[in-house]
């Protein structure tokens, strides 16, 4: 009799196909699709009476999944649960064992740091039990936060309004949003100036800037005009000496490898993608892609983590590949080592690639052009971290005149190791001075040409972005690499928190909801106490802490503030303030207000319901029709497609998918355009009257051959059909239904007059 196949079940059909591959056939890999046991949608499903006891049930749409999953697991040899390695993997595969009946000597957890053949062969031969100190600390994260949001989510429904939601981490990251708008609207500016010396040695091109540094070597700000004009008038007829001239080499160290937080930020920083973004697409990298020569392959490694640990095996092939690529001078001589913060879980290695000779470029035809760019991010903060310091040649020269300094410096790139590769991205630019400077000496005396005075104001704090914020979350303990980006998304649905351009700003909606719960539940939005939550989650996780009694330790506190809250808002409804727009009601002359609905934004009377009336709202793009010069409206197809029109419709008949910019065309002064999605682009004339005008096929989209048409052109069909199969399938499963419910119903009673004439017949 053949030897029953053991049975792999991970999360993803994408990671199944590539991990069957490496396994061979004595191995069966199917996808559980995620979470196959959860807690019910229409009730709490939570018996807090009875020690916090979750009520789990199978997940609805996934009845026949889990069927095939029992037949397949009955007949199979060992069942692999090979989930993802954080703590939702290890649930889902606790539940997976729970749900398919199987008993320890059956079941083996295994996990894949990153799904390459030596990694995954490696864990299938060294399994391990399920770890239920992980399984514990996600069931009490998952209980903790269906309490907050079912017993507070309904309050929030009869106080302010329906539909809306509370969350243990999504609250205090709208909070944060909010705390940070108030202090911009309390930011008094403080008045200060800069004064600058344009300074020339006598010889040419030797002119440069100094910048005003204060009295002797004591630094002092200059806070009004009268003292500008005080340093003015004492210097302007002084002589210009310079006092000393320091030089050296300053080196710069690389950044650490990527982990979950810092990923987020610099792809939020440098390619414009959201943090959910890019998480869909590091998942598609680590679980596998069709890579020329190699097959499907993971280009990364797991990509929620907090920690910067890096194998060995890691370390020396980067050395290998620098030393090959770059020269011995660009490996600083030994791996270079980063220490993980304290508090980080360490389960996983930091974000790297799994083989770091498949570089960018090779793998990009196979790559999509979100996946090459993050990929490309990913590979080259890795490579870069393991690369020799960039040098830079320093010159600080401090110049002296009636008693006053003047500072200048300069750096100049002398090497450029790592800088070679990648170099990280900040959020606010440097406003210092950086002019190159001429070769001057201890003693040596310089002309004044003119001096530049400039009022300035201090600024408040910007607002959030993504990146920011996730930056902000990560250094107060708010969440977790798993959180960051589900958390980001939430506040936004919830209509909580906006994006104006790329910051995140509060709108009336979150700052009457977070005023409410910083008054009536301070404990659920405090930062300090969600930080403490999380580590007592992770005291969960180490087997340090019972899950129940952390529970239990929350519960009564909030209960209680809950109580003092329905008794507190009896009889009150709090009103949320309407955003007013620029337009005016046509039918009644009210400024109209933006509302939501299921469809998005859109503007409305504040007259309803004496008056109606409604508009969606406009968003007028740069530039001009250049068909008729009107206006260029950005617009959305019913089918969700972004597309730009001339305000004048049909009339015009002006429609593109093109983006408009504010430049316009040297030639013939009509507006530009640049291809639509990510990443900055060149723009282009599509002017046909033009000499610069650019065809449609050379605007950078990717044009199908007929081979690729012809199959996009099969699959609609046969997506179609299938369609057509399932609704005729539908239909007769509807009439066999209606047939079986006629056959079983009774007679109909006869009439009276029926039964006369049934008498009669008699």
């Amino acid at each position: 009799m053949a030897k029953a196949k053991d049975l792999v079940i991970v999360e993803s059909p994408a990671k199944a196909k590539t991990i069957e591959k490496y396994l061979g056939s004595g191995y069966k890999v199917t996808a559980s699709m995620g979470h196959l046991r959860d807690l019910p949608k229409s009730k709490m499903g939570v018996d807090i009476e009875h020690g916090f006891e979750p009520q789990y049930i199978p997940v609805r749409d996934k009845k026949e999944l889990i069927s095939e999953l029992k037949k397949e697991a009955k007949e199979a040899g060992t069942v692999f649960l090979a989930t993802d390695p954080d703590r939702e993997g290890e649930a889902i595969s606790w539940h997976l064992k729970e749900l398919l009946e199987l008993d320890d000597s059956k079941a083996k957890r295994v996990t894949f740091n990153e799904i390459t053949k030596k990694v995954v062969t490696e864990s299938i031969r060294n399994p391990r039990s399920i770890d239920q100190d992980l399984v514990d600390a996600q069931q009490a994260r998952r209980i903790l936060d269906r309490i907050v949001g079912y017993e507070l989510s309904p309050l929030l429904w009869k106080k302010v309004k329906k539909g809306l939601s509370a969350g243990r981490v999504q609250s205090v990251a709208t909070r944060m949003v909010v705390d940070r708008e108030e202090e911009i609207e309390g930011f008094t500016p403080q008045e200060y100036w800069l004064l600058d010396a344009r300074l020339n040695c006598g010889e040419e091109s030797s002119a440069f800037t100094a910048r005003f540094h204060g009295k002797g070597d004591k630094k002092q700000e200059l806070r009004s005009k009268d003292e500008v004009d005080a340093v003015i008038d004492a210097v302007k007829d002084a002589p210009f000496t310079v006092d000393a001239v320091k030089r050296g080499e300053k080196q710069k160290s690389p950044a650490p490898p990527f982990i979950t937080s810092t990923l987020q930020q610099e792809a939020s920083r440098r390619l414009s993608m959201t943090p959910r973004r890019t998480m869909s697409i590091a998942q598609q990298l680590y679980e596998g892609v069709e890579i020329s020569g190699h097959g499907s392959i993971g280009l990364i490694t797991y990509m929620r983590t907090d920690s910067l640990r890096l194998s060995e095996e890691a370390l020396a092939a980067a050395r290998d590949y620098i030393v090959d690529h770059y020269g011995a001078a660009y490996y600083p001589g030994k791996p270079r080592h980063f220490k993980t913060k304290a508090g980080a879980q360490d389960a996983h290695e930091a974000i790297r690639p799994t083989d770091v000779t498949l570089t960018p470029e090779l793998v990009r035809k196979d790559l999509t052009q979100e996946q090459y760019r993050l990929y490309r991010l990913i590979w080259g903060r890795f490579t870069a971290c393991q690369m020799a310091n960039a040098v830079y040649d320093n010159v600080s020269v401090e110049i002296g005149a009636a008693g006053y300094s003047f500072r200048a410096n300069y750096s100049e790139l002398k090497f450029k190791g790592y800088t070679a590769v990648y170099e990280e991205s900040k959020d606010e630019e440097s406003a210092e001075l950086a002019n190159p400077l001429p070769t001057l000496s201890e003693g040596q005396r310089l002309r004044l040409e003119k001096l530049l005075s400039e009022q300035q104001f201090t600024q408040p704090p910007a607002r959030y972005s993504e990146a920011t914020l996730i930056r902000a979350m990560e250094e107060k303990g708010i969440g977790r690499p798993s959180t960051y980006a589900p958390t980001i998304s939430a506040i936004t649905a919830r209509d909580y928190v906006i994006k104006e351009g790329k910051y995140l700003k509060p709108t009336p909606l979150g700052r009457v909801v977070t005023g409410l719960m910083k008054e009536r539940f301070a404990d659920i939005v405090d930062l300090k106490f969600t930080n403490q939550m999380e580590a007592e989650l992770d005291e969960i996780e180490s087997g340090k802490a019972e899950w129940r009694s952390v529970l239990k330790n929350f519960y009564g506190d909030f209960s209680k503030e809950l109580h003092e809250a329905e008794e507190a808002l009896d009889g009150v409804r709090l009103k949320v303030p309407d955003v007013l727009s620029d337009e005016f009601c046509e039918v009644c002359g009210r400024q109209m207000v933006v509302k939501k609905g299921r469809f998005g934004h859109f503007l409305a009377c504040p007259g309803f319901p004496e008056c109606t009336f409604t508009k969606p709202i406009v968003i007028e793009m740069p530039g001009k029709c250049p068909k008729c010069g009107g206006r260029i409206l950005k617009r959305t197809s019913k089918k969700g497609y972004v597309f730009y029109a001339c305000e004048r419709g049909t009339d015009c008949g002006f429609i593109t998918w093109d983006v408009p910019t504010k430049d316009f065309c040297p030639a013939c002064g009509k507006t530009m355009f640049k291809h639509s999605g990510r990443g900055l682009q060149k723009s282009f004339c599509i002017n046909e009257n033009c000499p610069n005008f650019v065809p449609e096929d050379k605007r950078g989209y990717k044009k199908k051959t007929p081979e690729e048409k012809a199959e996009a052109e099969a699959k609609k069909a046969e997506k179609k059909a299938e369609a057509e199969a399932e609704k005729t399938a539908k239909k007769a499963a509807a009439k066999k239904t209606a047939a079986k419910t006629t056959a079983k119903k009774p007679a109909a009673k006869k009439t009276s007059r029926a039964k006369k004439a049934d008498a009669a017949e008699e």
